[in-house]
């Protein structure tokens, strides 16, 4: 019985031991100052004026995976402003919106972002087009300015 007792509580001390001695993660520094909603709104009020040039202030330039609506991926932000430029010369007249679900993680340098975007466009043929937009961007601080360094933009289907 004294044998049966000791074997358990040196399992019971085990198990407390290993509890201690397991990885643990540290835990997350958020800090402040990353990107908000009014800075995630300029964004989309840029692409809302239809000319891709212009966002290259929110961008990192080099090589950066970009997946937009069409066609599927960017590997610049060259490329990507060169495609969608041809997209939006189909429009003469976009309002874009950042919905109220977005969401801002920001540890150090980095931070994500996820929301849907209210899409109110108008082609130049006349026809009206309406969408919600999934949007997902990965920021990086870059000389004191959050750019986009990966950025996923889809429709449901």
């Amino acid at each position: 019985m004294q044998k049966r007792l000791s074997t358990i509580v040196t399992c019971v001390l085990m198990l407390t031991i290993a509890s201690f001695a397991a990885d643990k993660k540290p835990a997350a520094k958020k800090t402040t100052g990353g990107p908000d909603k009014a800075y995630l709104q300029k964004i989309w009020d840029g692409w809302a004026a239809l000319d891709g040039s212009k966002q290259a202030e929110f961008y990192a330039t080099g090589p950066h995976l970009y997946f937009d609506l069409a066609p599927l991926k960017y590997a610049s932000w060259d490329e990507y402003q060169a495609g969608v430029a041809k997209l939006l010369d189909e429009y003469k007249s976009a309002t874009l919106t950042v919905n109220d679900d977005a969401e801002i993680h920001t540890v150090g340098d980095t931070a994500w972002v996820a929301s849907t975007v209210k899409a109110d466009m108008m082609k130049k043929t006349g026809k009206r087009e309406m969408a919600t937009f999934r949007w997902t961007a990965i920021f990086e601080k870059h000389d004191g300015k959050w750019l986009i360094v990966h950025e996923h933009v889809s429709e449901p289907m």
